[in-house]
């Protein structure tokens, strides 16, 4: 029976065998997670597409083929179009890249009218032609009692120029110049409209994949949703085909029907089920684009112990560790600016990986300045926590951290969100999915030149060592060798990814100030009665 994290195994896609799907997939079954929800049209994913479009104008949604997204739009479409202009109710464009997709789409929408009981004005649904510059375009569209209508149009920008509506373009990645329609769709966006770009990858380079990760970098202000094949399977895509086509739907059928569509897409299965854009590779972050974000004089304080120091009494090692925190971090955390809010990340290792701690200060300019870093190797459990509160607990404005969870650094994350409270102290579980939705706004703070880090060679290589490896961020199985002649594995990248991310997170701050007595005395008009008990 497979005990690993199910997420961890959706996100290595194809590498899982046909075995242990089935072993993962009986796991579900066994909790109650079958999937398929009984009296649901529209599967979990498909709804969460729904729920976005309500929520955010634009939402981009990089999918598996043949996951039924554009099913889940055309509902979206009759559900928007067939509403009052008072309840929301507006006009959809589709757009897909050809005929056959605009009339698909059109016959779609209709069965959903029909589903819904949506009443659909004399016109109903009908061929059309429209003037493209001259040259007449088939389009098709259905027209509701509301008085709006879902039109189906050709790929061309100039056909949404004095349109106002609900767009949906559909396999964006494949459309001939997906920018120009974007652009001429934002001013939709002005009076109410709303936009859905939905597609299936097609290359690293290709601007819908470029769009996804401007999106998730925040450079642009959409909502990003990404469904592979593994996690549309969960949520019961394949026993919903079972059920259409009459099959009996097992987790053994589910594997063997899932393995042979991954044999018959060999290579092209990451791109085609799993959301990887083809022909990824490369370094994250290249050495140039990293030294331009040095500053000179930001102080790494490193702090390394024998194994033997690790064995003296408590009180021994608490009572150095003090001193250390006194001589070596109370004057740089003195000297951060006490009105500037702070976050910190923190990887945690013992032996053969080091700790790192990570503050990061966001300016008024919205760029992250580094103060200082912390680096502790062979350092006892008891003794990092140590440091790891003397820092946190001098913070200016300590807004938000987020510290490894995974492995050894369960315990000390644990510790921190006890301390701090697990809202401002959050444990990641770093996963394949984490990072491909935090390393895009941490590349792009480095090219945007919106962080300052410090000047040091050993956190250059560990920056410089994570590889995109078939569009998913990863940090290869290797380690190298610091300044000091000792082994490192790219634990200055993952705190600073941690901090990072943390400065980021939407973290109310607030205080308050004890209410002292109104009449001038000694006592606070919330005091305990003499005699009584608290009000709270």
């Amino acid at each position: 029976m497979i005990h690993a994290d199910p997420e961890e195994l959706v996100a290595r896609g194809r590498a899982i065998s046909k075995e242990d799907w089935i072993k993962l997939r009986w796991e579900d079954v066994r909790a109650g997670r079958t999937g398929e929800e009984a009296g649901q049209p529209l599967l979990r994913y498909q709804r969460e597409l729904l729920a976005s479009t309500a929520a955010h104008q634009v939402t981009v949604c990089e999918k598996s083929r043949r996951t039924g997204m554009t099913w889940a739009a055309a509902a979206d479409a009759v559900l928007t179009s067939a509403a009052s202009r008072e309840a929301g109710g507006m006009d959809t464009l589709y757009m897909g890249y050809n005929l056959d997709m605009a009339r698909e789409f059109i016959d779609t929408a209709a069965f959903w009218a029909e589903s819904f009981g949506e009443a659909l004005s004399e016109v109903g649904v009908q061929d059309f032609l429209f003037d493209d510059d001259g040259k007449p375009i088939q389009a098709f569209r259905i027209s509701f009692a509301s008085g709006f209508e879902i039109v189906a149009l050709s790929s061309r920008p100039r056909s949404l120029r004095g349109r106002q509506g609900y767009l949906i373009l559909d396999e964006a990645a494949f459309h001939e110049d997906l920018q120009a329609v974007v652009n001429a769709a934002v001013p939709f966006l002005m009076w109410g409209g709303k936009i859905l770009i939905i597609s299936t990858h097609f290359g690293e380079d290709n601007p819908f994949n470029k769009l996804i990760q401007d999106s998730r970098a925040g450079r642009k202000p959409y909502a990003v949703l990404r469904v592979d094949l593994d996690e549309a399977l969960r949520d019961g895509l394949f026993q919903r085909i079972c059920r259409k086509t009459g099959q009996n739907w097992s987790p053994e059928a589910e594997g063997e029907w899932r393995a042979t569509l991954i044999a018959a897409a060999a290579d092209a299965a990451d791109e085609e089920f799993y959301c990887i854009p083809s022909q990824g590779g490369g370094a994250v972050l290249n050495g140039a684009l990293i030294e331009a974000r040095m500053g000179q004089g930001i102080p790494v304080r490193r702090l390394e112990r024998t194994a033997e120091w690790g064995l003296l009494p408590e009180a021994y090692r608490r009572a150095e560790v003090k001193d250390w925190c006194e001589e070596h971090l109370a004057p740089v955390l003195s000297a951060m600016d006490p009105h500037l809010p702070t976050s910190f990340g923190g990887d945690f290792g013992r032996v053969a990986d080091l700790t790192v701690f990570w503050p990061l200060q966001t300016l008024r300019t919205l760029k992250r300045a580094t103060p200082f870093v912390v680096e502790l190797r062979n350092i006892p459990f008891d003794q990092q926590w140590q440091i790891g509160k003397f820092i946190c607990d001098r913070l200016p404005r300590f807004s938000a951290a987020k510290l490894d969870a995974i492995g050894i650094g369960m315990q000390l994350s644990e510790q921190f969100a006890q301390t701090y409270g697990v809202l401002r102290a959050e444990p990641v579980k770093l996963s394949a999915t984490w990072y491909i939705e935090n390393v895009p706004a941490l590349r792009a703070a480095f090219e945007d030149d919106a962080i300052l880090i410090p000047a040091d060679l050993d956190i250059k290589g560990d920056l410089q060592l994570p590889v995109m490896k078939g569009g998913v961020p990863t940090m290869p199985p290797v380690r190298t060798t610091g300044a000091d002649g000792k082994k490192r594995h790219g634990d200055a990248f993952v705190a600073l990814l941690l901090a990072h991310a943390a400065s980021r997170a939407n973290v109310i701050s607030y205080d308050y100030t004890p209410a002292s007595d109104l009449d001038g005395g000694d006592e606070s008009i919330f005091a305990e009665p003499s005699g009584g008990r608290a009000l709270w």
